[in-house]
């Protein structure tokens, strides 16, 4: 019987999680020469980091990172990519693994030209879900501006209706397909880091806090999506209730993070997205008044922590050390009252403000469905990485709460893991 240690390995690597860290993996590995599969669920690459309006530490637009590497994965012949794809099965050992992948339909191919015929066509209207379900689009749709693959979809809701035909009909280059099925692939690889990101905590689980309840409470990906020029009102940020400037806002840390009834765990990014958010505010509202309701205020960092210095410096922007116990709405105004306890004084405060944000939490995807039994992981969902065996990685976000900056370091670590399983004797 080969030795687990000493057998041939396969020399190609899985990346599971199109988003920056996957992405980042993806081009290490394969610029210094190894053939990488990349498969994403969603049908567009770019994550989280495609939904933001921002981004430390510079705060540039997703557009600056995003569209370099873009551009280097398409010009690089040792990858391939896969969109509408999930990981069904794996078996296997370090160097030597066989993997299951499920192709879900895409119902356009490879001749579409983003001329968008097929969604002018379209009547039928569903959730957008890059923008958190704020607004909704076609039936046939470009998931955003810059999506790569750039090509439309047509969702599964709408097979076997009218829109359907009318998509296929409106569409002058023959790249509708509604005969598209599922399928499944098996690739061979050697290695498989896992990139499989994060999702925001859902904040209709924070009972106290009425998001959901009240449409004037939102989270702060949703703020993000709000400020971003492709976002539901085009970079303004409007309350939901009805459309208005708003000229308070409080932001309410810790929104199901630090809570053993939710998530445990800091978040690490939630402080410093919140205090971002602010720059959005003030750039466009100047005279909007901004409350912060914290625990404590984590800027991890020299830069971070002058970031924050500059912030607090502000008049406008207000902040409170006290957890917000309860929110309330007028029903006339729709405003929002919060209440929570000043920790520094011990005094009751009531703030009522005409739009809250919510922080809410990081929670690694693999929490809701776990991608393999030969991983380890914490209570929480976050993966561990056993570098003694080797083999099967963790990246970014799915192994721990991180920013884009420390994303982007963990997944370069990662992709030289990879690479060092490969070509272990």
């Amino acid at each position: 019987m080969t030795d687990e240690k000493t057998a041939p390995v396969n020399g190609s690597i899985l990346v599971v999680g199109g988003g920056i860290s996957g992405l980042t993996t993806t081009l290490e590995a394969a610029e210094v020469g190894y053939e990488v599969f990349l498969i994403e669920k969603n049908p567009y690459l770019g994550g989280r980091v495609a939904q933001l309006n921002q981004y430390f530490p510079k705060l540039c637009p997703p557009t600056c990172g995003l569209e370099i590497n873009f551009r280097r994965i398409k010009d690089n012949p040792r990858i391939k990519t896969f969109t509408l794809a999930e990981v069904g099965k794996v078996s296997g050992t370090p160097g030597h693994y066989d993997v299951t992948i499920n192709l879900n339909p895409r119902y356009i191919n490879e001749k579409c030209t983003c001329c968008g015929d097929c969604a002018k066509a379209c009547q039928m209207e569903i959730s957008n879900d890059f923008n958190f379900g704020i607004d909704k689009h076609k039936g046939a749709y470009l998931p955003f501006e810059m999506a790569f693959p750039a090509r439309y979809v047509i969702s599964p809701q709408i097979i076997g209706t009218e829109d359907a035909k009318r998509c296929l009909s409106a569409c002058k280059y023959d790249a509708v397909d509604l005969d598209m099925k599922a399928k499944t692939i098996h690739l061979s690889v050697g290695a498989i880091v896992w990139a499989t990101g994060w999702e925001p905590y859902d904040a209709t689980k924070i009972d106290n806090l009425g998001f959901g309840r009240y449409p004037n409470i939102v989270t702060n990906m949703m703020l993000e999506r709000l400020a971003a020029p492709n976002g539901p009102t085009k970079g303004k940020i409007l309350r939901p209730s009805d459309e208005k400037e708003p000229k308070s806002i409080a932001f309410v840390q810790c929104a199901g993070s630090r809570d053993e009834n939710h998530l445990p765990y800091c978040s690490y990014i939630c402080c410093m997205a919140s205090l971002k958010q602010t720059t959005y505010i003030r750039e466009r509202y100047p005279d909007a008044e901004i409350y912060v309701f914290y625990i404590d205020l984590r800027a991890p960092g020299y830069r971070y922590e002058r970031f924050y210095k500059k912030i607090k410096e502000d008049q406008k922007v207000h902040f409170v050390k006290g957890k917000v116990a309860e929110v309330s709405e007028d029903s006339d105004s729709k405003n929002i009252t919060v209440v929570a306890e000043n920790a520094v004084t011990g005094e009751k405060i009531r703030q009522t403000v005409e739009l809250v944000v919510l922080a809410t939490g990081m929670q690694p995807t693999a929490a809701q469905a776990k991608p393999s039994p030969d991983l380890k992981y914490t209570q929480d969902g976050f993966m561990i990485n056993d570098f003694e065996r080797g083999g099967m990685f963790a990246a970014g976000c799915a192994n721990k709460p991180a920013d884009v900056v420390s994303s982007n370091q963990n997944a370069t670590g990662m992709a030289l893991k990879a690479i060092q399983t490969l070509v272990r004797k």
